[in-house]
């Protein structure tokens, strides 16, 4: 429990976790610079990433943000889908990429936001939930028959990673030197 009570004293891990979207920008346009991207580079990292989104969708389809403790669709396994979604579609984005200072880059963003997010979205949980949220992180929550809706996917606002990473490959695209 300790480290729930330092997620919240810590400025440093609140601002990542309230400031990782603008952060993302900013490190898409760097990545948008330093990509040196081949076709086969573009297209095998597009594949990952959207097999990433796909993990997202399915995540922000059962996702009831903030109402209940989610254990339904990959929450069954998982305690933060989403951000393993966004970790597959940062990897893809790397490899596509094909640049080792974007993949530093990313590495640094990804632990440093997420991290952050993790630990200051726990201890929202936690105090929003108490006991049932340390039930489910054990394991010991009862179970939740939910099938995926992309109405609550669309609710949960996950368009607009389907839009960025649409946008983000269309610039890397853009950056590959020899034809297709």
């Amino acid at each position: 429990m300790q480290h729930v009570a330092d997620a919240r004293g810590n400025p440093l891990l609140r601002y990542l976790a309230r400031k990782r979207v603008p952060l993302g920008f900013v490190t898409a346009v760097v990545t948008a610079v330093l990509a040196q991207p081949t076709w086969t580079s573009w297209r095998l990292g597009l594949v990952i990433a959207i097999v990433g989104e796909l993990i997202r969708i399915w995540a922000a389809g059962h996702l009831e943000k903030g109402r209940e403790v989610t254990r339904s669709g990959p929450y069954r396994w998982s305690a933060h889908p989403l951000y393993v979604g966004s970790s597959v579609m940062a990897l893809g984005i790397v490899i596509a990429a094909h640049s080792v200072i974007v993949g530093v880059l990313a590495v640094v963003y990804m632990v440093a936001t997420l991290t952050a997010a993790v630990l200051t979205e726990e201890a929202f949980l936690r105090r929003r939930f108490g006991g049932a949220y340390d039930e489910y992180r054990r394991s010991e929550g009862e179970e939740m028959s939910r099938r995926f809706s992309a109405a609550r996917a669309w609710r949960n606002k996950e368009y607009r990673a389907v839009v960025g990473l649409l946008i983000g490959f269309a610039f890397l695209a853009l950056r590959v030197s020899t034809p297709i």
